[in-house]
């Protein structure tokens, strides 16, 4: 006699499956120890066992694998071929709907793709100040992702709709919003996604105090800043939606001088990251509102760690000598913002800590 352990060794069955078919009615051991409950199973039971494992693998229904069986030793040879061929027979008619179903989820996929790309079909012509512009991509070109592997984040997305510019860049570890306000625009919404490269060219073209020419034809967009401007092909690829990622207000929030929040940044304790090559800061605020930079030995629940670098860099982009700091759960990103200006910041993923 086989215990259910062997028999689920040597089958490839769990125990607990053997425990579903012999309550089943599929694969009833020989015996079932009346006081302990342990199953036996007879040696020839692992032939049966084995092939209900390949049935089930093959997805056929138990009202059939229960004839297979029944079957299997027998002379009816005729019913097993019978209930094989008429289950082959099933899953090649699965298999077609399920490839016509997935044709169908491509073709939707293509026409959100080319709904998409439409958008660098509009020709826009809007004004937008220098200044304004220039900030706008000061305040987002350290999130934007240098990764080959991620061409569509390799880049400053311009939406543009209404009255307003938002530059966005991300890497998917940070991200970062600005805004600019625009003249001269229908309206409508309009999509472009700048070259890193490109986005550069136009802030070098970023230094007078007037209102600059953007404008988008197809697939090129130029921006124009008196007799000379730097034009390029867009991205052709989809951004994501950002605005699905922005992050709502905070149960936490604190103010802080920036200059002296980078130096406790820069000279405080330092984690390791899981990869050893970033150094991670992990943050506390207290009860009245203060940042302090953790050490190793402390353990508290709400503590959140981060990129240092990326940190570091954020608070050069917000530009201010004061920042806020958003923070929520310990998993949860912690927002950057200016004071008085809600709709530029930019966001931190935390970093897990392997304690």
């Amino acid at each position: 006699m086989r215990s259910i352990g062997e028999m689920a060794r040597d089958s490839g069955l769990g125990v607990s499956a053997l425990r579903f078919y012999d309550r089943a009615g599929v694969l009833v051991p020989a015996w079932v120890d009346p006081v302990s409950g342990y199953r036996w199973y007879e040696p020839e039971q692992l032939e049966e066992a084995r092939l209900l494992a390949r049935l089930r693998r093959a997805g056929m229904p138990l009202a059939d694998i229960r004839l297979v069986l029944a079957s299997w030793s027998g002379a009816d040879t005729d019913l097993v071929r019978k209930l094989l061929t008429a289950h082959l027979r099933r899953l090649e008619r699965s298999l077609s709907d399920a490839r016509g179903e997935f044709s169908t989820l491509r073709a939707l996929l293509d026409h959100r793709e080319n709904v998409m790309t439409s958008l660098h079909s509009t020709t826009v012509r809007l004004s937008v100040a220098a200044p304004e512009l220039a900030a706008a991509l000061d305040t987002v070109r350290f999130a934007a992702s240098t990764d080959p592997e991620l061409p569509m984040l390799g880049g400053v997305l311009f939406d543009i709709e209404g009255e307003s510019l938002h530059a966005v860049a991300t890497d998917r570890y940070r991200m970062a919003l600005a805004q600019a306000a625009v003249a001269g625009h229908d309206g409508s919404r309009v999509q472009v996604l700048v070259p890193t490269p490109l986005a550069d060219a136009m802030r070098a073209l970023l230094e007078s105090e007037g209102p600059v020419r953007l404008s988008v034809d197809g697939g090129r967009v130029t921006l124009e800043a008196g007799d000379r401007q730097a034009a390029g092909q867009c991205l052709d690829h989809a951004f994501p939606d950002y605005r699905r990622l922005l992050p709502q207000v905070a149960g936490r929030r604190t103010v802080v001088e920036v200059a002296a929040f980078r130096n406790a940044l820069e000279t405080g304790p330092v984690r390791f990251g899981q990869d050893g090559a970033h150094d991670l800061s992990v943050l506390r605020v207290e009860d009245g509102g203060t940042v302090t930079i953790c050490t190793d030995a402390d353990e508290d629940p709400n503590r959140v760690a981060v990129n240092r670098e990326f940190l570091l860099d954020a608070l050069t982009a917000g530009a201010r000598d004061r920042l806020i700091l958003e923070f929520g759960t310990p998993t949860a990103p912690i927002a950057i913002r200016r004071p008085g200006d809600e709709g530029t910041f930019s966001i931190l993923m935390p970093v897990r800590l392997e304690d």
